[in-house]
């Protein structure tokens, strides 16, 4: 297909930003940010993996995690990154719905029980980005699919990690849209964090809600892992050895729940969601 001003693409036909092609991505795909995160991940986790490929703040790692094709990206910040992220990647397939991706990143948490270093899985989030007010009214849900926050509730539980399941807040930035007051920079509204935990909101981060309206809009399944780096009830933040190692669990959770994201889905059929009525029989 040649390129055009709508989807530009390579003379190879490499999508624009984030440099790939159709062969070069497996059907299940973690997103983090960090791109130094995403080699971390293929360096420690995933075998027989390609060259990564690097294009602008984008890098894409493709390989094999416990049998299965297995490609991790890290997008860089932010809910317009992971638009391009999410939009160039469906490219690269011919039937998108096909496909799962799951975010694992960091967060800050906005109720007390929530220990730094825990893991929240999201069941759905809240819209304060501006992002998918491009494809969607205000109104419009951001929900995860039920099978992917099944199947990271069930990585987390097989990993013995700490996990809270929850609504997850998405802003638009790091500062002034969380409420961070910092010397200077005087946010507009320095309560939201506060208000927010009072709807109970269990976390606040910057890409969930741009994830799940854009994969309902597609029709392919996504969900969402962070680990609590900060919390705003007690204004404190992860230090030390923690940070490497609530990372890793994030990671881990992730990556299992997308292996276990793909065996609900070939157990399910052609039922429109697996549920506990289907079983068990068949998954590893």
């Amino acid at each position: 297909m040649s390129p055009t001003a709508n989807e530009p693409r390579s003379a190879d036909g490499r999508q624009y930003h984030i440099g790939v092609r159709p062969g070069e991505v497996a059907p299940l795909i973690l997103l983090v940010g960090d791109p130094s995160r995403a080699q971390r991940v293929a360096a420690g986790y995933l075998e027989s993996v390609g060259e990564p490929i690097a294009e602008r703040e984008y890098v894409t790692y493709t390989g094999v995690y416990r049998g299965r094709a297995m490609t991790v990206m890290g997008t860089g910040m932010g809910a317009a990154n992971t638009e391009i992220a999410i939009i160039e990647l469906c490219q690269c397939f011919e039937d998108p719905t096909q496909i799962a991706m799951v975010r694992a990143g960091s967060s800050g948490a906005l109720q007390p029980n929530i220990a730094l270093g825990d893991l929240i899985v999201t069941q759905a989030a809240y819209r304060l980005e501006e992002t998918s007010l491009s494809f969607v009214g205000a109104g419009y849900p951001a929900v995860a699919h039920p099978e992917a926050t099944m199947a990271l509730l069930w990585a987390a539980e097989e990993l013995g990690a700490s996990c809270h399941l929850g609504i997850t807040a998405t802003a638009s930035s790091f500062y002034g849209a969380q409420g961070r007051e910092v010397p200077g920079f005087a946010p507009r509204d320095p309560e939201i964090e506060t208000t927010l935990a009072r709807q109970g909101v269990a976390n606040l981060e910057m890409e969930a809600s741009t994830l799940m309206t854009l994969s309902t809009l597609r029709g392919f399944r996504a969900g969402a892992v962070c680990a609590a780096y900060a919390n705003r009830a007690d204004n404190t933040f992860i230090s030390g050895a923690d940070k490497p190692l609530a990372e890793k669990r994030c990671v881990e959770v992730g990556l299992r729940g997308l292996v276990r994201l793909a065996e609900l889905a070939e157990l399910r059929g052609d039922r429109p969601c697996w549920h506990p009525g289907v079983g068990l029989t068949g998954a590893s």
